[in-house]
């Protein structure tokens, strides 16, 4: 059974679903809203004006799904301890991944021939998510 990540931005889910459409080819098959719940939140656990941010939305990204919400809205988001990895299909594609994901961004590791990749690199994303793209050997 697979083990899906699920990413809270804490408010700025929708502006991080937009950019992962451009950067990486994203895809939001599934996005509802805070709105669309048909039961209100418990008092307290949404701040006032809340009712667009995203509740829950799927991000696919190629064979993969990353959930993604604005979570409580607290503001900053917290990604810590883990990081998403990108595979990519040739040199070409992995420089173009990382140069996207860097805008605006922090490049932890430029793209680099590894002794496991021909083309790897890690970057932190302007949301704050660690990512590691590469080319990878394809395992049975």
């Amino acid at each position: 059974m697979p083990i899906t990540p699920y990413l809270f931005f804490e408010g700025r889910a929708e502006e991080a679903i937009a950019f992962y459409k451009t950067a990486i080819g994203a895809t939001a098959p599934v996005m509802m809203r805070n709105s669309d719940s048909p039961e209100p939140p418990p008092p307290g656990m949404m701040p006032p004006g809340s009712e667009q941010k995203i509740m829950h939305a799927e991000l696919k990204i190629g064979d993969s799904t990353v959930l993604v919400s604005d979570g409580h809205c607290a503001g900053a988001a917290q990604f810590a301890g883990f990081g998403l990895s990108l595979p990519a299909h040739d040199e070409a594609e992995a420089n173009r991944f990382f140069a996207a994901l860097s805008d605006g961004g922090e490049v932890r590791m430029p793209v680099s021939k590894t002794f496991f990749s021909p083309a790897f690199g890690m970057v932190q994303d302007r949301f704050g998510v660690l990512w590691m793209v590469g080319v990878f050997e394809e395992r049975p």
